[in-house]
């Protein structure tokens, strides 16, 4: 059994903590109580033990544009505020940059704006099917820069979504097989769905990785996912709900991981896949 944290200590323990899927919020999602949000996942993530927030804003949050399909000018002010969030507190926070590819040119231009002002990442939700060879010139510029795409997904996607023009692992097993040099990461296995359907899909695919987030932690979740893809594959986030990524990851302690295995999991993983000098905090570690 992995021994818990004494009082006051880490409760994900010393070693480093990568949570590549987290979210922030501004003055402009709607929410008077974005600060407070904002500032309880910092403190949250003080208490776990978390080295590195991975974060990203989508859009307005539905108060001028809908979530999954944020205009252009929502994910501008969206991406501003997160690039913002990353300044403030440089040691902890990186960004992602979240577009609407509909709108090919000028989330190109968005792209390039972000990247150059520091975001590591790219966000895409549910606004075009990522089997859509409309996202292909997205991933040529995330190729082009060494830049890993996070993608919202539903877990076997029996019916449309309402909202979003959803996708599933056999969507993102068409992107990342079409972009075998990026790495493709799939949202949330936790976040609903037919998890087995994902596990499946994604065994054959090198380059699609397996994000551990969501608030479902079912029995039998993380056996599955590392007998698919194996701890190189595996990609420790908690989304908006930090606890059951905590459950998760003292889950994995328990599965019989070596120290080494486990490292790829909470860290190790997200600084190969992420740019150079994504994470300053983990240089001159053995990745």
């Amino acid at each position: 059994m992995t021994a818990r944290p004494a009082s006051g200590a880490r409760l994900a323990g010393p070693e480093p903590l990568v949570d590549v899927h987290a979210h922030f919020y501004f003055a402009g999602c709607g929410r008077a109580d974005w600060r407070q949000l904002n500032e309880a996942r910092l403190r949250a993530g003080e208490r776990i033990g978390i080295t590195y927030h991975v974060g990203s804003v989508l859009g307005s949050w539905g108060a001028r544009s809908p979530v999954y399909f944020q205009s252009h000018a929502d994910s501008v002010m969206g991406n501003d505020a997160m690039l913002a969030i990353q300044a403030a507190a440089p040691d902890r926070i990186r960004s992602y940059v979240a577009i609407n590819p509909n709108e090919s040119a000028a989330a190109l231009a968005e792209l390039e704006r972000c990247r150059a002002a520091g975001a590591i990442g790219v966000k895409l939700t549910a606004a075009r099917r990522a089997s859509d060879p409309l996202l292909d010139p997205i991933l040529d510029f995330a190729a082009a820069h060494g830049l890993p795409v996070l993608h919202h997904a539903w877990q076997h996607r029996r019916l449309d979504v309402p909202g979003q023009d959803v996708s599933d692992a056999l969507d993102l097993a068409s992107l990342a097989g079409r972009h075998p040099t990026v790495a493709v990461i799939v949202a949330h296995i936790g976040g609903g769905g037919d998890y087995r359907h994902t596990f499946a899909v994604a065994r054959d695919v090198p380059n699609l990785y397996l994000d551990l987030s969501g608030s479902g932690v079912d029995r039998g979740m993380l056996d599955g996912a590392l007998e698919a893809v194996g701890p190189a594959r595996l990609l420790w986030g908690a989304d908006l709900t930090l606890e059951t990524g905590l459950a998760k990851l003292w889950a994995l302690g328990e599965l019989g991981l070596s120290a080494d295995e486990l490292a790829l999991v909470r860290w190790r993983n997200a600084q190969r896949i992420f740019p150079p000098g994504s994470f300053p905090l983990l240089e001159g570690r053995d990745a």
